[in-house]
Order: structure tokens, then C-alpha cells, then sequence
């Protein structure tokens, strides 16, 4: 660039306070925004070099003002907030955060397990509502405590997360097993059949992106083949099962229970269907925090910052493709 870059960073609260953002290596000017309404963002993006965006959409028509737009770095993983296509159609390259929560998503993950295969939040409530004192004994057996040794872990999604929680669930000495795409043949002998590990698993683990062919792959007839028992945890993205079906399976007592940290819409909405869930006593759900560790965020914001510094000396990294 041979004129000062300015960047333009469109929702900084989304990363914390607390954590530290490397200085930039070259000459620039600097716009921070805590948030980014959608009616202010081709405003501000017009006369911005580098965007930095990590929820705030950028669609087609904001980028039709920012002529001297060259990058949009995206703070996350997800790219489904940037029109990628039209990007590329202005020469305009976009980039993503990669691998930066192998603990953390993983570890969240297994927490939401341990918790619901033990009882956890049931049994604190309980003993918070006094159920303990009125017992009258040492313990008191209100709901189902599991172990996890033995159990088998189906994954879906061989990635670095899915990877990482299969590695932590076989030091637990639980059976772990790949699911092939759904309506596809496994691609090779670490896979099994979708519907196989649907029906034979005792914890159903979702580790994809959020695609048309991703989109409600667990839904009626997922829950109808699953395990009574079967308890489900969605640490990935919001859509990859079907909200309302959920809803039905945990009323139904088709399955044991689920856990998420993500929905379609997020903030989750008083109107969301899974407000009926809320206080099932086998029903965990976690505020998009899976990520969140103190370590991760950090990793997230120093890669992000480095996409940014080796993109303006002329190296580019963790491209985004349409």
C-alpha cells in the first residue's frame, strides 16, 4: 500500500477487554468500534484499507462504497458474516483466525458431558432447594449418574477440535468413532457409517461448519434412532440440528439429554424454542463460550493481528475462498 493504511475494527468487544492486541509493524490509523449496528457498516468500512469483523455482517451492498478496501479479517472461524464471493469479485482478500481453541473448545465439550452424565446441575439445585437435608440420609439418588469409561463417543467432524476431544475421551477409556457425512459411504476404515454412529453411540459430539448440506443433519429421525439413553452436545454451530426437534426429543424422553453452547440465533432470543428447555434438569446451555478460555482468546487475537502485519508486507494467510 503506498499510501497510510487505515483499519477499521468493527466490533472490538468482541474480544475481551483483558486481552492484549499486539501493535501493528507498519504506519496506519486506527478506528476501534466496540459494535457495529448493520445501518453503520458501510459507513464505516468506506474509506477503511483492512476491516477487521468478527460478527458484524458485511454483505454485498456495505462493500459497495469501500473502493479501497483490500482485507477483511475475520476475528473467528466462521466466515458466514462475509460475502466472500463479492469480495473476491473487488479483489478484496478475506482471511479467518485457524485452530486457536484445540483446548478449549474440546475441553468445554467434556465438561458438558461430564456434567450431564453425572447430574451435576441437578444435584447442586437439589441440594441448593434443601433436597439433601430432606433426605435424611448421606446421599440420595434423584438422578442418573453415569460413568464415562467404557461408553462410546460418536464424533462428528475429524478436524483439530473433533480431533483434540477423541484424544481426551480415549484417555477416559471411552470408545470413540468417526461418523462418515450423512448419505455418504465412509471414505476410508477411521470412519463410520452416519447412521451407524447415530444409533450406537452413547454420546453424540458435533464438531462441523455450519453448510446447506450440514444444515438440521440431526432431526426427527436422528433422535427416533438414537439411544434412549443417548445424550447430545453441540459446541460447533447453531443450525446443525434442528431446534424445534430437540425441543421434542428431550420432552419425549427420546434421548438423555443434550448440552449447547450454540443456537441459530445468538444472543438467544426469549422467543427461541429452547426457552422450554431451560429448566429441564438434563438440558445444559452454555452462552457461546466454548472458545472463550483465556488462552485461546489470546492465541485469537495475536494470529489475528499477524494475518494483518504479513498481509501488508505482501504475505497472505489463512486465506478464505468462496
Amino acid at each position: 500500500m503506498s499510501h497510510v493504511p487505515h483499519i477499521v475494527f468493527l466490533d472490538r468487544a468482541t474480544i475481551p477487554a483483558f486481552i492484549q492486541l499486539k501493535p501493528f509493524t507498519f504506519e496506519c490509523t486506527v478506528d476501534m468500534h466496540d459494535n457495529t449496528p448493520p445501518n453503520l457498516v458501510a459507513e464505516r468500512i468506506e474509506n477503511a484499507d483492512i476491516v477487521i469483523t468478527n460478527k458484524v455482517r458485511i454483505d454485498n451492498d456495505s462493500l459497495s462504497r469501500a473502493s479501497l478496501l483490500k482485507l477483511v479479517a475475520i476475528s473467528a472461524t466462521g466466515t458466514n458474516v462475509v460475502d466472500v464471493k463479492a469480495c473476491e469479485i473487488r479483489g478484496c482478500v478475506v482471511s479467518n483466525i485457524r485452530n486457536y481453541a484445540v483446548n478449549s473448545v474440546p475441553e468445554h465439550a467434556l465438561a458438558l458431558i461430564f456434567a450431564l452424565r453425572r447430574s451435576l446441575i441437578p444435584y447442586h439445585a437439589s441440594v441448593k432447594a434443601g433436597r439433601w437435608q430432606q433426605s435424611g440420609q448421606f446421599c440420595y439418588f434423584d438422578y442418573p449418574i453415569k460413568d464415562l469409561a467404557n461408553s462410546t463417543l460418536g464424533i462428528f467432524g475429524s478436524g483439530a477440535l473433533g480431533s483434540s476431544l477423541a484424544n481426551l475421551a480415549r484417555g477416559l477409556g471411552m470408545k470413540t468413532v468417526f461418523a462418515s457425512r450423512k448419505g455418504q459411504a465412509p471414505r476410508d476404515g477411521n470412519y463410520r457409517p452416519f447412521d451407524e454412529v447415530v444409533e450406537t453411540s452413547d454420546i453424540l459430539s458435533l464438531h462441523l461448519p455450519l453448510t446447506p448440506e450440514t444444515r438440521n443433519m440431526i432431526s426427527d429421525p436422528e433422535f427416533d434412532r438414537m439411544k434412549p439413553s443417548a445424550l447430545l452436545i453441540n459446541t460447533a454451530r447453531g443450525g446443525l440440528v434442528d431446534e424445534e426437534a430437540l425441543v421434542r426429543a428431550i420432552k419425549g424422553k427420546k434421548i438423555g439429554g443434550a448440552a449447547f453452547d450454540v443456537v441459530t440465533t445468538e444472543p438467544m432470543p426469549d422467543s427461541h424454542p429452547f426457552m422450554a428447555l431451560m429448566d429441564y434438569p438434563n438440558f445444559i446451555l452454555t452462552p457461546h463460550v466454548a472458545w472463550a478460555s483465556e488462552e485461546a482468546i489470546q492465541t485469537l487475537a495475536d494470529q489475528l493481528i499477524n494475518n494483518i502485519n504479513a498481509f501488508v508486507r505482501g504475505e497472505i494467510r489463512n486465506q478464505v475462498f468462496s
